[in-house]
């Protein structure tokens, strides 16, 4: 690994210089905006589950694929998910998806943010193919955010993390629940939470991307965010958690390590946000790719390599931080 001492946590994501990977204007039909999307490997491909803003402000989920995760991009003609009438949780849109390969079902699971008027809620589905899906339905009731599962079993159970806003009053922290069934969860357990002052994660905290297992925890990429007079600036920072207990934090990066610096980051619907949900490890290589939205607006790819990750995080005080 490369020595902690030299790893400077701004130099851990590079910028892919095609960036925006997928913006409104290369859609195959029209769209207000493109962002946040979810992001799996399929026989050789990369496949991106992206939240498309309609021009009413509605979110639906479409899939796009391409052959080396960079460049043409071939985007579906018709939506994957859109807003189901027979889930009125749905009925203002389907948005933000994280996607997870789970073996033991030989397909993916879909989490993703059903919002009606009761609020926003985390619904699960699940896919074989990115073709068709099959609804679980909710699976966190609103307020709740930024569902993301675990890839295996823990202790004979899958891991769910999530924020939900009304357990500690209005803090957003994230929490994990349990399910023997993907179906079923248990009450939420705390995992990682804000901190106070003036940190860049002082706000909120979210999950991103699922954690990608690795030989010293699962490596988590999170969003934080920072209030200011100027509005919410979001980046993204790195935590890592113990493989048999993932409700504990065993380091976490003090700064942030991607945050609004291009221009398509800086402007767009919502300004300074960088906001990942999905993240690849091709071949199980040293290289990962980390696709975010960008000012709610586009997607960008930052790449990176996994080792130097890690060993930046080791280089971190051990806990949660703060």
């Amino acid at each position: 690994m490369v020595e902690s001492s030299v790893i400077a946590s701004d130099m851990l994501f590079v910028r892919h210089p095609g960036n925006p990977m997928l913006a409104p204007i290369r859609w195959p039909y029209p769209a207000n905006a493109v962002m946040n999307a979810g992001a799996t490997l399929v026989d050789g491909q990369t496949v991106l589950l992206c939240r498309v803003e309609d021009r009413r402000g509605i979110s639906h989920l479409t899939v796009a694929r391409s052959s080396d995760g960079f460049s043409n991009w071939v985007v579906e003609a018709e939506p994957l998910m859109c807003p189901h009438p027979d889930h009125p949780e749905e009925q203002w849109g389907v948005e933000d998806p994280r996607v997870t390969r789970i073996d033991e079902i030989d397909g993916w699971a879909i989490t993703y943010t059903a919002f009606a008027p009761g609020g926003p809620g985390i619904s699960l589905a699940t896919t074989e193919d990115f073709r068709t899906v099959r609804r679980h339905g909710l699976v966190r009731v609103p307020e709740d955010k930024n569902g993301v599962v675990l890839p295996r079993r823990v202790d004979g159970k899958w891991i769910l993390f999530h924020r939900p806003t009304t357990v500690m009053g209005a803090r957003s922290d994230i929490w994990l629940s349990r399910s023997a069934d993907l179906d079923s969860w248990s009450s939420p357990e705390p995992v990682l939470a804000t901190r106070e002052g003036g940190w860049w994660d002082s706000a909120r905290v979210g999950m991103g991307p699922p954690p990608l297992e690795t030989s010293e925890g699962w490596l988590v990429v999170y969003h934080g965010v920072r209030q200011t007079v100027a509005g919410a600036l979001y980046r993204a920072g790195l935590a890592l958690l113990d493989l048999e207990q993932p409700a504990h934090v065993l380091r976490r990066s003090p700064e942030w390590v991607l945050g609004a610096q291009m221009p398509y980051e800086l402007m767009g619907d919502v300004p300074n946000v960088v906001f990942p949900c999905g993240l690849t490890n091709p071949d199980g290589s040293d290289e990962l790719r980390l696709y975010y939205g960008a000012a709610d607006t586009c997607i960008g790819l930052a790449t990176g390599s996994l080792s130097t990750v890690l060993s930046y995080l080791l280089s971190c005080p051990p806990g949660s931080g703060g």
